[in-house]
């Protein structure tokens, strides 16, 4: 080796040695079209690695539970709705359960029917945004639009039976606030028919696609362990293999009646618990769901669609803890009734909020395009986060 190239791999060396790279601090939201509502990560990143990013929440917070303290058990029924407001009819069904179940209230078999068959049309359109959101988060546009294309649908389907698109305040306790026309029964079989091969689309346009699974396999990985740490339920449980489903271990309404399969994740792209496995977990659910209508129906039975509830409901004093399965998880009220018109505290515990606390443990040593795609497959919305 001669003189000259001793002096430059030395010089090389020493300039290796001295080498020191700074963490950058940057601010992710709280409006930034990646983090699905109003929400600010702060992201601490090494060049394109990420070495922290701790959420910020609180944005949205709205006093769910203080104004139930202050309205009657049926007006906390429209404030409910707005927890998730994906998942309206959901939330409702969870809170009127819960209500039905400390006072004893029996719900007419025509309501339970519409209930579920309403909740599944819900927990579609649940997936089907998450379906197109999470498509464009991965730079994948097409899919954004077919998954409206869909929901649409299903909306109109509601705008039928509640005169509502979002908001539907629909599930009262003791029933539904409105009946199911034979014309909204036509919609929904006309709707099932159209959107279960959809799915199968769907898988070709981008489950198995190339860049989509490169995006999402072995990235964000949840395992059973931190799942129990957090106590995650719904797909983050079930996406890495767990197979629990409330409406098949607990089964409440008429859940018990009907056939359907729990899908878990197995790891098939890539790591067990990873995005993908999320992701696809929420694609075979739709179908699932549409399985569960099919057997409801045309089985309706004839008779009131409420039950004999007063205009003011009591509750007996007491206290009542009911969860159901949601879209994005386990939903709980508990509920402390001091035998008044009115909840003496409603504690809600909701599946989003514990969804985005694992996001700092998730993500450290991550690329900053992997922390996306992450926070796409949590599918959190801070209306329920904040309450």
């Amino acid at each position: 080796m001669s003189i000259s190239q001793e002096l430059v791999e030395g010089r090389l060396s020493q300039t290796t040695e001295n080498l020191r790279t700074d963490e950058l601090l940057l601010n992710m939201g709280p409006q930034h079209p990646s983090t699905h509502g109003v929400l600010r990560v702060v992201v601490t990143t090494d060049g394109e690695i990420v070495r922290a990013a701790k959420p910020e929440i609180g944005y949205l917070h709205r006093c769910f539970e203080k104004h139930s303290e202050n309205v009657d058990y049926m007006g906390v029924a429209p404030y409910v709705d707005r927890l998730d407001y994906l998942a309206s009819m959901n939330n409702s069904m969870g809170w009127a359960i819960a209500v039905e179940r400390m006072v004893g209230i029996e719900v007419p078999r025509r309501a339970e029917f519409i209930r579920v068959i309403v909740a599944e049309l819900q927990r579609i359109a649940s997936h089907l945004l998450f379906f197109g959101t999470y498509g464009l988060d991965m730079g994948a546009f097409t899919a954004f639009l077919y998954a409206f294309r869909e929901r649409e649908k299903i909306l109109d389907i509601f705008e039928m039976i509640s005169g509502a698109r979002l908001l539907y305040n629909y599930m009262w306790v003791g029933g539904v606030s409105r009946d199911m026309s034979p014309e909204a029964v036509t919609r929904i079989k006309e709707f099932i028919d159209y959107f279960e091969p959809k799915i199968d689309e769907y898988n070709t346009l981008l489950s198995f696609n190339k860049i989509f699974t490169e995006r999402t396999k072995s990235v964000g990985i949840v395992d059973e362990a931190t799942c129990h740490t957090y106590g995650l339920t719904g797909v983050m449980l079930r996406g890495c293999g767990v197979r629990w489903d409330l409406r098949k271990d607990l089964p409440y309404s008429i859940y018990n009646e009907v056939e359907f399969d729990v899908p878990v994740g197995s790891g098939q792209m890539g790591t067990l618990g990873d995005c993908w496995d999320r992701y696809f977990v929420r694609m075979q659910e739709m179908r699932e769901s549409v399985r569960i209508i099919r057997q409801l129906i045309d089985r309706i039975p004839s008779g009131p669609h409420r039950g004999k509830v007063g205009k003011v409901v009591k509750v007996p004093a007491g206290e009542s803890f009911t969860r159901t399965e949601c879209p994005r998880g386990e939903l709980a009220f508990y509920i402390i009734s001091d035998g008044s018109a009115k909840p003496y505290r409603v504690r809600c515990k909701s599946p989003c909020f514990l969804n985005i606390s694992t996001l700092n443990e998730i993500t450290e040593g991550v690329m900053v395009a992997d922390l996306i795609a992450t926070i796409g497959s949590l599918d959190i919305v801070l209306g329920e986060v904040d309450r």
